[in-house]
């Protein structure tokens, strides 16, 4: 007779059922640990992620906020670009992204500007789409150089040609010498510049240095250092100066003997001649004089033997 099975046995079936069950289990979350990606945005960085798997076609996925970390599967592709507050620095020092732009005045001489466009990338979703798949991927902009040269070529270009059409209109003396002269130029740069980077880019992709994302995209921000003529230029207009000065101070001096002419000549009218030469010996302290009581005898003895 066969033996019963016992109410024990089922038990271990279910219990190696389980336990196989979870090592599979934690061999796949492992697996998918050693697979799986992320892209990390910082808070001042945004980002796209592509699905380009091996068995599928490269097609937009989504988009990455600042500050928010994305997992997507092996072979995706994803891209981070600054967001936030940006600067253009147009100086010619080693830290600016490009070199001081040299421009013509209205009276065909040449001035060397500096500055600072300060800007934000724009990062609604399907602009940042439209400006990495137009702009980025041309200029690997997701990466540092890449970055340098996407704007020098998209705000860099189209700030000097602003600055040109600007400039054309103004004497240079008025430009380095009159603050309203500056003030208004400096406007029209700006505006200029803002509408050149955007027909340039073909798309509001630079927007206010205060954009965030949720609010209209707006205009960079551009700040330029006064015009600057050559040096000889400028020299010249030293001496010039000094020159202006000199005249000045010189009007003025003679005015004042002018005005001392005119004092004299009452004094002459009121004195006389010889009382005008006694009154001006005695407040130059030339004659020496000493208070004596009424009727008293003066013995006068020549000085110093003369």
């Amino acid at each position: 007779m066969p033996p019963r099975t016992t109410s024990r046995t089922q038990p271990r079936r279910t219990r190696g059922w389980r336990t196989g069950t979870l090592a599979a289990l934690t061999a796949a979350a492992a697996a998918l640990a050693l697979t799986a990606c992320s892209a990390n945005a910082g808070p001042d960085s945004a980002g796209l992620e592509y699905d380009a798997g091996a068995f599928s076609s490269t097609t937009f996925d989504s988009c990455i906020d600042p500050g928010n970390r994305e997992y997507h599967g092996p072979g995706d592709e994803t891209y981070l670009y600054p967001a936030g507050q940006r600067t253009f620095e147009f100086s010619g020092s080693d830290a600016a992204e490009m070199a001081s732009s040299t421009v013509v005045s209205k009276d065909d001489l040449e001035l060397t500007v500096t500055g600072l466009v300060t800007f934000s990338l724009n990062i609604e979703c399907d602009q940042l789409q439209e400006f990495h798949e137009r702009l980025g991927l041309k200029y690997t902009a997701y990466e540092d150089a890449g970055w340098i040269d996407l704007l020098r070529d998209y705000i860099g270009q189209p700030l000097n040609r602003a600055l040109d059409d600007a400039t054309k209109e103004y004497a240079w003396r008025d430009l380095y010498t009159s603050a309203d002269a500056k003030a208004e130029w400096e406007q029209k740069v700006g505006d200029l510049t803002a509408a050149y980077i955007d027909e340039q880019g073909g798309g509001e992709f630079f927007c206010s240095p205060v954009y965030t994302g949720e609010e209209e995209c707006g205009t960079p921000q551009l700040t330029i250092q006064q015009p600057t003529p050559p040096e000889e230029v400028r020299n010249a207009l030293t001496l010039a100066q000094e020159a202006v000065e000199m005249t000045t101070a010189q009007e003025q001096e003679n005015e004042r003997v002018d005005k001392e002419l005119e004092a004299i000549e009452a004094l002459v009218e009121v004195l006389g001649p010889d009382g005008y030469i006694l009154y001006q010996a005695l407040k130059d302290g030339k004659v020496d004089f000493l208070p004596i009581p009424y009727g008293s005898g003066v013995n006068v003895a020549p000085r110093g033997g003369n």
